[in-house]
């Protein structure tokens, strides 16, 4: 059977599957300004594996490079990384061999300049600062999209705060609460005093009484803590007219099939087609796999177990890598994920993925928990976006087509992608701390059908 042939058949005989939303946002923006999160208890790490080297095309491992006189990280040229050219290199990271802490709390004294509250507005709404619109409801037909995972600041005024417990507050929310969701503004340099003092003079104007100037928000679907939240839908996932992805795996079946260096290709090792051989093999994924000491998903396996086999290099993240992922995923379709998490090496990566997911980095001294576990982000706006819930299971649509950036990613360039919001480099896309990582997200989706490519 000719590729094509086994691809059209691929698609006829298909199972209906189970579509559920899965709200592609890690973007991890500024959160509570006066209530706050205080989270859950922090996880603690186990060992680390072993070194790994890197596999994957340049932009994705995650390199820091001299160019032109300054010290860059090597980034995709995809428009969305490459706007953010900010070096990170001087924050913690999820690397295992960090040891960087971010600064402890800490108070500064408060400038005695008069706040602006004209220029305090525009730090609020300011997107090289934040903008903390992104997590705060305040007046304005300006302030669109709003979030919710902050309080609605809008008669914030009325509340008599003390412009000392304010500045505090904003410059470093962690002298009030062990574990705030909220980034420390001037601790981490990202606001100045005299910036803090402006913005807190704008929050002392959001009054109730007198009437607002402007008017506060009553239109429910504005206001993001009434707005309504209707899953999209993009028809048939597994349809090539809905989801270009689908034209991807068509590619993987040539690669499947292509002779490598040394005379062998996938399909001659895989006995049987590939829909019989790659069947159920990658609800197993990511596992623990002996022969390399690490956890291993599809794609970190494709990167060794393809030159081994056919002598053809494999790079992570290169277009042939993510159209076989995609194709020996769609093998698994509407089958339940069944990730091992109890053998000794599995619970020992877990526990490591777990850590990696509490673990606070970068400049906003962030965690994935922050925007994903319920008690902090998950389940309300962010800007535009709601924010994934962790335990509703956030892989098993892994790789997708992204509407925007119109793009095809894998669970690891979405990773990739979080890193730069939390102001950190990202490690390479194959990093073993991805990989635990991925491990602990993906056991949530035990049990839940694979749908491989997704669209969001």
């Amino acid at each position: 059977m000719r590729p094509g042939q086994a691809f059209r058949q691929l698609l006829r005989s298909r199972s209906g599957l189970a579509r559920r939303s899965l709200a592609s946002s890690a973007l991890a923006l500024g959160t509570l300004l006066v209530l706050g999160c205080v989270p859950g208890a922090e996880r603690r790490e186990a060992s680390a594996p072993p070194r790994w080297t890197s596999r994957a095309i340049p932009e994705a491992k995650g390199e820091i490079k001299e160019v032109d006189g300054q010290r860059v990280q090597i980034r995709y040229k995809d428009e969305v990384f490459s706007a953010i050219t900010t070096n990170f290199e001087r924050w913690p990271t999820y690397s295992y061999n960090d040891t960087r802490k971010f600064p402890p709390p800490n108070r500064t004294p408060m400038p005695a300049v008069k706040g602006d509250p004209r220029r305090g507005r525009e730090l609020f709404m300011s997107r090289q600062k934040a903008p903390c619109t992104g997590c705060h409801l305040i007046p304005g037909d300006d302030v669109w999209p709003a979030g919710s995972v902050g309080p609605d600041l809008s008669v914030i005024g009325d509340r008599r705060l003390p412009d000392q417990y304010l500045f505090d507050f904003v410059w470093d929310a962690r002298v009030f609460l062990p574990n705030p969701t909220m980034p420390p503004w001037g601790t981490s340099g990202i606001l100045s005093p005299e910036e803090t003092v402006h913005i807190v003079a704008f929050l002392q104007t959001l009054k109730g009484n007198p009437p607002f100037v402007p008017p506060p928000e009553k239109d429910p679907t504005r206001n993001p803590h009434t707005r309504p939240r209707v899953d999209r839908y993009w028809g048939d996932e597994l349809d090539p007219a809905n989801n270009p992805a689908i034209l991807l795996a068509e590619s993987g079946l040539a690669v499947w099939s292509a002779k490598g260096p040394s005379g062998k290709a996938c399909a001659d090792c895989h006995e049987g087609g590939l829909e019989k051989a790659m069947k159920g093999v990658a609800t197993q994924y990511p596992k623990y796999l002996p022969a390399y000491r690490r956890v291993m998903s599809i794609e970190d396996y494709l990167t060794v177990h393809a030159p081994e086999r056919t002598g053809q290099e494999m790079l992570a993240q290169s277009p042939a890598h993510l159209a076989m992922a995609i194709l020996i995923k769609m093998q698994s379709n509407g089958m339940p994920v069944s990730v091992d998490v109890t053998s000794r090496e599995a619970r020992a990566a877990y526990e490591r993925g777990r850590a990696v997911y509490y673990r606070r980095v970068g400049q906003r001294n962030h965690a994935c928990a922050d925007c994903h576990d319920p008690d902090r982000g998950a389940g309300r706006y962010a800007g535009a976006r709601v924010l994934s819930v962790v335990q509703t299971g956030l892989t098993r649509h892994f790789p997708v087509w992204l509407t925007i950036p119109r793009a095809i990613w894998n669970i690891r360039t979405r990773f990739q992608f979080c890193m730069l919001p939390l102001g950190t480099n990202y490690l390479a896309a194959d990093a073993a701390e991805y990989a635990d990582l991925e491990l602990y997200l993906t056991a949530f989706d035990n049990g839940k059908p694979m749908t491989v490519p997704g669209i969001r």
